[in-house]
């Protein structure tokens, strides 16, 4: 082909060339998702189980090594919670329901129609909207009795949802720990809710009173002297939304739409 008839710099060629690169490039990116995607999906692992360690009081960050992680969460004996018949499910029912307890991704259930209910105003303290039917629940036992609960929480804060796991001992009242694994609240405010300091708050405060749940986030400190105070953790201060947030959040989980009969099973 002559100089004449050849312009390397047509628009045409440009067009192939851009879209050459383009083909190439989506190629590579593909390959290292797909190459990739086993290891994301084993620190996506990883990183649950070390929370619901961390709930637990099992994992100290400066202290247990990342690689006792699954060592230590094997102790969990991992149970399927029906949400709308409040109990929990035998091995057999949760095949049948095609559920597996690795991956099932209860956020994702929740979008689905057919996994979730819709939540009216009054019942939707939590602004979640939808609550899937079914949940996951971790079991801490010993000698056959359960030694210590963890379960996933989630509620609306200030500027988003915050999802976390609370550990309770084995009499379904007394919390054990907590934790906030995401959350995009403000920045040394509602972001305290994973401040090691506030969540060390957490552990032996009651949950329940009289069947009903009494836990409350308070606005300021908690004074010792008060009746109520082993209800109460201490607001965090210049985050009144998203205390206000984590309360409703423990009040609906632990509550009748949530974890709450089945802690009451625990209790009994």
């Amino acid at each position: 082909m002559s100089e004449a008839t050849y312009d390397k710099d047509s628009i045409k060629n440009v067009v192939m060339v851009a879209l050459g690169v383009c083909f190439v490039c989506a190629i590579i990116v593909s390959m290292a998702a797909v190459q990739l995607k086993p290891l994301q999906v084993a620190n996506k692992e990883l990183d649950r189980n070390k929370n619901i360690l961390i709930a637990a009081g099992l994992f100290e960050p400066d202290v247990t090594q990342i690689s006792e992680i699954d060592t230590l969460f094997e102790q969990f004996t991992v149970k399927v919670v029906d949400l709308q018949e409040k109990r929990f499910l035998t091995m057999t029912e949760v095949i049948d329901a095609g559920i597996d307890v690795k991956k099932y991704d209860q956020r994702k259930a929740a979008k689905d129609p057919s996994q979730s209910i819709e939540l009216g105003q009054q019942r939707d303290i939590a602004s979640i909207s939808r609550r899937a039917r079914y949940s996951v629940a971790y079991l801490l036992e010993n000698d056959g009795q359960v030694d210590r609960i963890v379960l996933p929480v989630h509620g609306y804060g200030l500027w988003s949802t915050l999802y976390g796991f609370i550990a309770l001992e084995g009499d379904g009242n007394t919390v054990a720990g907590i934790t906030f694994y995401e959350q995009k609240e403000t920045a040394g405010l509602g972001g305290e809710v994973d401040n090691p300091a506030w969540k060390g708050l957490w552990p032996g405060k009651l949950i329940y009173a009289n069947d009903e749940v009494a836990f409350e986030v308070t606005k300021g400190p908690v004074d010792p002297k008060s009746s109520r105070a082993q209800y109460q953790v201490d607001g965090l201060s210049g985050a009144t939304l998203t205390s206000r947030g984590v309360q409703n959040l423990i009040a609906f989980w632990m509550g009748e739409d949530g974890f709450g009969p089945i802690l009451k099973n625990l209790q009994g």
